[in-house]
């Protein structure tokens, strides 16, 4: 048997061969990354070449999207003229010495004063058989309506139905065929920055078409209702495009151009339409019935905020709380009465769902059907604790808006009283307690509480706002709690107040007189001790 010997070079040999194919395994391997990287990058340069030709054919593309929108909705879109009837002078007095009838001057004007008063608006076919969307203020008190389609005929439209809730109205043409119409789209959809386009005819100039972005959703304005909450856009919106439609880049309308904010009576770059969710509610109440029938409660209701859900010990700001709870004007209860719901229950759950605001459970309820039996929860509060209820109430129908009274009686003079001290200058208001004859002046009998005398435009309170932006706490007010303590004097005003510090919750429970209801009315302001 042999042997074979270990070769000391041999060895060496096969070590340098190993060495040998770990570098051209290494190399091969970079030379694969190399590879990868050159043809990564020159496949990257007709990407990106191609990027910026899209980039610079978007505005084009843009352009071409808007006219594409127009041509398809114009035809739908209506310039609405209106005839109102003219002012008449008063007849001659016949006691009156002075005979005007052979004055010229006043001839003259007579004859001016039987001119009609003509207007101008927009709207928009939603029916292929004539229906038209509008603005109620757009045809209100009008003698005869005037439509003027694309085509440039002109027909003569008649009031289906109005809603003084939303401010908007129904018409109707007798067009003898079916006419072009445009699509209601989902409103809710929309997001803040959506492209928008405006059509209608501002000043008169039919066919008119202006491009903007949503810059708001669900916006209040001053003298809203509570189903007026609206879509913000700085497309231009002018006089005359009201009732116009607002529409989004598939070509549906998404609301009615409605108001504008402006300080000159023309176009800020703000304007306001009305959701189209809402309107299509609208159209369809009319049209099926020739009147809005919403759900009614018979309360008024505020939200929780963060200070109330604080205070309250709730562990989110959800909720809607009940500031009062009316009576009908024939001396009826209202639903809520009937149901036993009281003044300040917070009501969380409606038929099972959650309540998010006072604004989702007023939604709720105008939606849901006059007549049937609704499930409310609700938490009141007694004694420092929250306990939890349940009440089925029955569901009236909202009654049509309160209108203002003309006029009311003045309260009497009443002496000017000494400022007292300790008046909670912290939030920037001077407080009186509510003598009895103080109660009697400012009609709140039977109201507990300290009596707003002034509030000082640099305080604290004087900031906060409600969410149409007017001051949420005025003279005359009367505040009835803070943070839940009942306030009938001055030191239990201040007892409460100098337990505050900053960044702490405070919640006021204010009462009213309301002059145009004729009774006291409570509401809750609700901020951040600073």
């Amino acid at each position: 048997m042999f042997e074979l010997s270990k070769n000391p070079s041999t060895i060496d040999e096969r070590a340098i061969l190993r060495k040998l194919r770990v570098w051209i395994i290494a190399l091969g391997a970079a030379c694969l990354l190399a590879g990868i990287g050159v043809g990564a990058m020159l496949s990257g340069r007709p990407t990106v070449a191609q990027n910026e030709v899209q980039i610079a054919r978007a505005p084009e593309a843009l352009s071409a999207s808007f006219a594409e929108i127009a041509r398809r909705v114009e035809p739908a879109v209506v310039n609405i003229e209106t005839i109102a009837p003219s002012p008449v002078l008063a007849a001659k007095d016949p006691d009156d010495k002075e005979d005007q009838s052979s004055n010229p001057l006043f001839e003259m004007f007579r004859r001016q004063s039987r001119r009609p008063d003509r207007g101008v608006g927009s709207g928009f076919i939603v029916n292929a058989k004539g229906y038209i969307l509008t603005n109620e203020h757009v045809v209100q008190g009008s003698q005869r309506i005037i439509v003027g389609l694309q085509s440039g005929e002109k027909f003569r439209g008649r009031v289906i139905g109005i809603d003084d809730e939303t401010d908007v109205a129904v018409i109707k043409i007798e067009a003898g065929r079916d006419l072009p119409t445009v699509t209601l789209g989902d409103s809710n959809a929309t997001q803040v920055g959506d492209w928008v386009l405006a059509m209608g005819s501002p000043f008169g100039l039919d066919q008119t078409v202006t491009a903007g972005i949503i810059s708001k959703k669900e916006r209040e304005t001053p003298y809203f209702t509570p189903f007026q909450r609206f879509l913000q856009t700085d497309a231009a919106i002018n006089r005359g495009n009201s009732g116009g439609p607002l529409v989004n880049m598939r070509g549906e309308v998404i609301g009615i151009n409605s108001q504008i904010a402006t300080s000159t009576g023309d176009y800020n770059g703000i304007g306001f339409a009305l959701p189209a969710s809402e309107a299509s509610f609208v159209y369809r109440q009319i049209v099926s019935q020739g009147k809005v029938r919403r759900g009614y409660l018979g309360v008024t209701l505020d939200s929780v905020k963060e200070e109330y859900a604080r205070v309250y010990g709730l562990p989110e700001a959800k909720g809607a709380i009940i500031m009062d709870v009316y009576q009908n004007k024939d001396g009826q209860p209202t639903p809520a009465a009937k149901a036993g719901l009281e003044t300040n229950d917070i009501i969380t759950e409606f038929n099972g769902q959650p309540v998010a605001s006072a604004q989702d459970l007023i939604q709720k309820v105008a939606g849901s059907p006059i007549g049937q039996s609704a499930a409310f929860t609700f938490l009141r509060d007694r004694d420092g604790k929250l306990e939890k209820h349940t009440a089925n109430v029955v569901l009236g129908e909202r009654p049509p808006i309160p209108q203002q009274e003309d006029s009311e009686e003045p309260a009497p003079p009443r002496a000017k009283e000494p400022d007292p001290k300790g008046n909670g200058l912290q939030l920037g208001i001077t407080l009186a307690e509510l003598t009895q004859q103080l109660s009697t002046e400012k009609r709140l009998t039977g109201v507990r509480g300290l009596y707003v005398k002034d509030v000082d435009p640099n305080g604290l309170a004087a900031e906060v706002r409600l969410p149409n932006g007017m001051q949420a706490l005025g003279e005359g007010d009367v505040i009835t709690r803070l943070n839940r303590v009942p306030v009938s004097t001055l030191a239990d005003f201040q007892r409460v107040l100098a337990g505050l510090k900053p960044g702490d919750p405070v919640v006021l429970h204010i009462a009213t007189y309301s002059g145009s209801l004729k009774r006291v009315i409570t509401r809750i302001v609700q901020f951040t001790y600073q």
